[in-house]
């Protein structure tokens, strides 16, 4: 089977530059480019196999499958605070294991599922929310931050 740089970054829970620099370095077995994209093989496991650097620590790629389900959390302090100060911060918490990325928009490209559990604490959560989106590790999940939001943020911090 053979991805894209998007999907390579994905399964190897890096970004997607990372992958474009270790596509420069040929560190990449088997990949090669066709037209504008890369072509990238998978082995046995289903990841891309990385050809180890000659200097400088272990690579930190994703080295097996993922075991924990992605939560996304929808944060009403932040909705709030937004429409109070007339700010537009990110909203959405995507939390993959032990990380969290903020953003304002989140494409879940496989199944789901939307749980509300009104009078109970969420066990393991961050307890803010009571309403959230699970999904199984396998189901990739692209995230937006809107660009001119972040240029917005950074003119307010500045002040």
């Amino acid at each position: 089977m053979v991805v894209g740089t998007t999907e390579a970054a994905f399964l190897l829970n890096i970004s997607t530059a990372r992958v474009r620099v270790l596509l420069k370095e040929g560190r990449i077995k088997g990949a090669n480019k066709k037209g504008r994209s890369w072509l990238i093989p998978l082995n046995s496991q289903g990841i891309p196999e990385i050809i180890p650097g000659r200097r400088g620590p272990d690579g930190t790629w994703n080295k097996g499958q993922r075991t924990s389900k992605t939560v996304i959390q929808i944060l009403p302090t932040v909705i709030n605070a937004n429409h109070q100060n007339g700010t537009c911060l990110p909203a959405i918490n995507i939390q993959q294991g032990d990380r969290h990325h903020l953003c304002h928009e989140a494409d879940i490209l496989g199944p789901c599922k939307i749980i509300y559990q009104p009078s109970q604490g969420n066990s393991g959560l961050t307890g803010e929310t009571n309403l959230w989106i699970e999904i199984n590790p396998e189901v990739q999940i692209t995230h937006r931050v809107f660009s001119d939001v972040d240029e917005n943020l950074q003119k307010g911090s500045r002040e």
